[in-house]
């Protein structure tokens, strides 16, 4: 069994422009009249190169195309690089790929989801852009329930490598033998597709992502998933750029003058993801 994405039907979209003045009127701020001040480096190649793991719908995908990333961290990296006068070039690269590619110099940031950690911000810079949890999905029929972490106990997890969902996932099943139960068997697959079709296939009993990304998974599925249970650590997304690339500053300000244009609430209404946005986006904010 294949598990594809198709396109939203148009009720997302219905209403798009009072739902955005709407939401203007909760995210929006004064917008910076002053010019934003970008290094040279970036000026002068006139693109911004983007990594992002394009499995991970709406946030990241691959279009009907077949080969052009779209979704919701495209549409504000675009919007992010205009208002820095220059392009954004999304490349897409395995979730576990893209920090230590960040590090080499090889990308000159990443929108990718990126749960803001404070091991992670040892190693890279993050501008705050909105905000998700975790939640589970399962098999519409037949699946088991899932209250919490504390459930995984016995069961078996699929997870795209290098999420933090991974690291719950793994850290339970330590807790569930320390608690003298069965451990949580734990499948990594390299990106989420290969996670979603480990549950279809039955390899695997639950799924683990982003929350606005396993809402997504249930939608697109054409009832072949649920949810199941509640999310859980809600933590902030962030733009993932190099230690002292110079570039977190403009990004921040950049960020801001979207969320004040209306242009921000615009993207988050398109791609149903409304109740993530944030007014205050902040450089390394990591409270865990």
């Amino acid at each position: 069994m294949t598990f594809t994405l198709r396109k939203l039907a148009s009720p997302r979209r219905l209403g798009a422009l009072a739902g955005s003045v709407a939401l203007c009127a909760v995210f929006c701020v004064s917008a910076s009249a002053a010019p934003i001040a970008l290094p040279h480096k970036y000026k002068q190649q006139g693109h911004l190169t983007i990594a992002a793991d394009a499995t991970y719908a709406p946030m990241e995908f691959i279009a009907k195309d077949g080969k052009t990333v779209v979704g919701a961290d495209v549409d504000l990296g675009k919007a992010i690089a205009k208002k820095l006068g220059v392009k954004a070039d999304f490349i897409n690269a395995s979730f576990d790929s893209i920090i230590p590619a960040l590090q080499s110099g090889k990308y000159d940031m990443s929108m990718s989801s990126f749960t803001i950690t404070k091991k992670r911000e040892e190693v890279v810079d993050f501008v705050s852009y909105m905000t998700a949890g975790t939640s589970f999905y399962v098999k519409a029929k037949g699946g088991p329930k899932v209250n919490g972490l504390a459930d995984l106990c016995g069961m078996s997890v699929a997870v795209e490598k290098g999420t933090t969902q991974a690291a719950d996932a793994t850290k339970q099943s330590q807790e569930c033998v320390a608690a003298g139960k069965r451990a949580v068997t734990v499948s990594v697959f390299p990106d989420q597709n290969g996670a979603n079709l480990a549950i279809l296939s039955g390899r695997a009993q639950v799924g683990m992502a982003d929350s606005p990304v396993a809402a997504w998974i249930v939608e697109e599925s054409r009832g072949q998933f649920k949810l199941t249970g509640e999310s859980y650590n809600s933590a902030p997304y962030g733009i993932a750029i190099p230690k002292n690339s110079g570039l977190a500053e403009p990004v921040l300000q950049a960020l801001k003058e979207v969320i004040a244009s209306g242009e921000y609430a615009k993207i988050l209404h398109k791609w149903g993801i409304t109740q993530g946005g944030i007014k205050d986006p902040a450089i390394n904010p990591a409270v865990q």
